[in-house]
Parts: C-alpha cells; structure tokens; sequence
C-alpha cells in the first residue's frame, strides 16, 4: 500500500446534547467527497479520541464506511491505552472495511522503550497495516523495520525509511516536507479548507514551487489558529464558517468566545469554500 494524497482526519459532529450527529457526519462526508482528497482518517485525535466510547468508534467506522466515496482511502484511527483493546479496537475497523490502522503515540507517561514495544505488539496482532505517528525520528528508524508498519506522521519530516511512508503532520510546514520527500500528509486544517490543503500537494505533484510556497503561506496564520492556538473548538468554528458542520466539542472542551470567533473569521476570509 502506498500513501499519497492528503488524507483529513475527520472531526466528529456531535449535536448541542453531545451526542454523535448522523446526519451532519453525512453531509460533511458528502462535501469532501467531492474533493480530491486521498482518504479519511476516522477517530484520530482531531476527532476528540479521548472523549468517544469504543462503541461510538464503531460507529463513526461504519457510518464513514458508508457515506465515503469508493476512492476515498479509509484509515482508522484505533489507538487507546492497552494493546488489547487497541487490536480489539482495529479489528471492528477490518470489519468495516477500513484499510490499515492510524496509532498515536499512547501514553506519554511511558517510556521510549515502552512506547515502541507498544507498537510493535500491535503492529505483531493486527492483520489491517499500521500508520504510526507522534513518535521521535530514533523511534521511527526502529519501527520502520517491522513488516507491518508502513508510515510514520511527523511534524517535521525525518530522513526517507527504506520502504517506510513518510507523512507530513503539520499545515505550516507541509511544503517543506512534501519537497523533502513526504508521500503525503494528514492535516486536521483540511475539515475546513480541504481545497487549499489539495492545492498545495497539487502544486508538489506538478512541480510549482512557487505556487506552492504560495499557498504554504496563504494558510499558515489561519493553520496556526485552528491547529495550535484555539484547537479542535477552533477548527470546528471554521468548519461552519466554510459550510461543513463543525458544531460544539464535548467537555473539557469549551466554545469560544467572541474576540476568538472573530479573529478565526479574518484569517478565513480568503480562505472560504
């Protein structure tokens, strides 16, 4: 399997009672269909991880499953705290359909070496491919041996793994990886403005750098808004803006407040559809 493109990682709707919003995830699935994103990564941490059931996990893999276009690549975001539940977990994904398996970096409590033990484990149970993301380059040149991990996400792009994907990680910086040698990325900031995170690996694709540059620099503030400074409450907020639903978080995460909303708002202004 090889990843190229840009694949979002999927906000999760919920309504203003904090359930999960069938029917707005469908019309956010719909509208990115149209787009030529290269697939959907489903209950990673923009999709509030942390705060969804492994029911509501489920879920969310059928209903994407089912509204995604036949094109769309589908990755499941399936890493909790135990190996166990997290191959349980990416078990359900297979069943879905789902293709290979998105882990982050678990609990930063944990030593390097158990966190690399950690995905070694899975990657060891699980028949789905696995993505790996979140963990530093010595990890990485590690875990780039096992058959069964074929991409690691990073915020900033390591030096090419023999038969190891490397996928950009962060908006800001998604030019720079992409000409170093990234294959792709996976960018939260694409729920909102999926068309200016297309362009710019359009623009790699054909060899435009100065186009590219371009639109590396047209969303870095607004990217730095809703990817650092304000967060899922953030991306969510540009998410209504540009006409997918992005609507409220479920606690600990709280709305913004109004300078914040307006600041979101001058940074989209060129930015919408």
């Amino acid at each position: 399997m090889k990843l190229q493109g840009i694949f979002l990682p999927t906000a999760t709707p919920f309504d203003h009672d904090g359930e999960l919003y069938r029917a707005k995830l469908r019309h956010n699935v719909e509208s990115w269909n149209r787009t030529s994103l290269a697939g959907y990564v489903v209950c990673g941490s923009t999709g509030e991880s942390a705060a969804l059931s492994s029911d509501e996990k489920i879920r969310l893999w059928e209903w994407v499953a089912e509204y995604a276009a036949p094109d769309k690549l589908l990755i499941a975001g399936a890493g909790v705290g135990g190996v166990r539940e997290t191959v349980w977990l990416a078990g359900k994904a297979a069943e879905s359909g789902y293709k290979a398996v998105l882990i982050e970096t678990p609990r930063s409590a944990w030593s390097a070496e158990e966190q690399r033990l950690y995905f070694r484990t899975v990657a060891d149970q699980l028949k789905l491919p696995v993505i790996v993301c979140g963990q530093p380059e010595a990890s990485v040149i590690e875990l780039s041996r096992h058959p069964n991990i074929i991409a690691a996400v990073a915020d900033g792009l390591f030096g090419m793994k023999p038969g190891l994907d490397m996928l950009a990680g962060t908006e800001t910086a998604v030019w720079t990886c992409l000409s170093a040698g990234a294959t792709g990325a996976v960018l939260s900031f694409a729920n909102a403005a999926p068309y200016s995170t297309i362009t710019i690996w359009e623009t790699h694709r054909t060899r435009e750098a100065e186009a590219g540059l371009d639109w590396q620099n047209r969303i870095r503030h607004a990217a730095q808004l809703v990817t650092g400074k304000y967060g899922i409450p953030g991306l969510k907020y540009a998410m209504d803006l540009n006409g997918y639903y992005g609507g409220p978080c479920r606690l600990p995460l709280v709305p913004l407040y109004s300078a914040a909303k307006k600041e979101i708002e001058e940074a989209f202004r060129d930015l919408r559809g």
